[in-house]
């Protein structure tokens, strides 16, 4: 098996946690476990570490540690697990919300533009709508609405046009026929970019990732211990503005305060050596006193 995924912003989203060693934390996207497996060397005989990933791929990369428990579920779900292993309050939660290197580069999983491969993009291949249902069974409207909600594009529209007029002759099925369906419109120049604005979209959509988002902030306060830290690592201008804004209404409201003033970027040296890292903001907050699991 290849590398499974470089963890992003590593050594930031550690220091951001404030780990300390008898603590529980979260690693709501478990992956590659190589955000878990620095929080687990952090930790003490004492310290837990729940894990979470809704693809079962990634439970081959859970260690031999019994410090550390990998629940398969979407991180929305946070608050029914907590409860029923009968955890109060946790001192950090972790949430990467980027795509593993894995699920990129599995062709079979449908995430890349660089394979042919059925149109899936699933994070959990047993649930949910294909991205190749939603290309064949939304209407224009839902079509265009998506493009232009999580890929910003001007012309979501017409782009949803061609997308039905292509089901019209046959069903999209795989890459080649998204393709084939948006040739048109593809830039000569910048293929990739266009590509990968519609790829995201569609993920995004298949996986209800705002929705996901939002319910994990929402429970994320009340399964905080006072001193608890809140770190997210975004990926999305959407999913940014999300964070940027439930930790600023949290912090006018009394419940977190705000660990840095802007987002922690990565450096120009992690870049060079992970390209997916170039749009990555990391925001982090603590729980302030009272009102804990109220």
């Amino acid at each position: 098996m290849g590398l499974y995924h470089t963890p992003v912003l590593l050594r930031e989203s550690i220091e951001s946690l404030n780990i300390k060693s008898s603590g529980i934390y979260l690693d709501a996207t478990f992956g590659g476990g190589g955000h878990s497996r620095a929080i687990l060397e952090r930790l003490g005989k004492q310290g837990r570490l729940l894990a979470f990933d809704q693809d079962p791929d990634s439970q081959q990369n859970v260690p031999a540690d019994k410090r550390i428990s990998w629940i398969r579920s979407n991180f929305r779900f946070i608050h029914n697990f907590c409860k029923y292993l009968g955890i109060k309050g946790v001192d950090g939660i972790l949430a990467d919300l980027g795509v593993s290197w894995h699920q990129f580069d599995t062709a079979e999983r449908g995430f890349s533009f660089r394979f042919e491969a059925p149109l899936d993009m699933r994070m959990n291949r047993e649930s949910g709508k294909t991205a190749s249902e939603i290309l064949n069974g939304y209407t224009r409207e839902d079509l265009a609405a998506v493009f232009f909600k999580y890929a910003e594009l001007k012309n979501a529209y017409a782009l949803a046009g061609a997308i039905v007029e292509a089901r019209s002759l046959a069903p999209l099925e795989n890459t080649r026929d998204l393709g084939c369906a948006l040739k048109r419109f593809i830039p000569r120049n910048a293929e990739h970019k266009f590509l990968a604005k519609i790829y995201q979209a569609l993920r995004m959509e298949v996986n209800d990732e705002i929705t996901s988002l939002e319910g994990l902030l929402n429970q994320s306060i009340p399964l905080l211990n006072p001193g608890g830290r809140l770190v997210v690592i975004t990926y999305h201008s959407l999913e940014d503005r999300i964070v940027k804004h439930f930790i600023r209404d949290a912090s006018v409201n009394g419940q977190l305060r705000p660990i840095n003033k802007k987002p922690i970027l990565p450096g120009e040296e992690e870049i060079q050596q992970n390209t997916r890292a170039r749009s990555a903001k990391l925001r982090a907050a603590e729980r302030t006193e009272g009102n804990a699991h109220a």
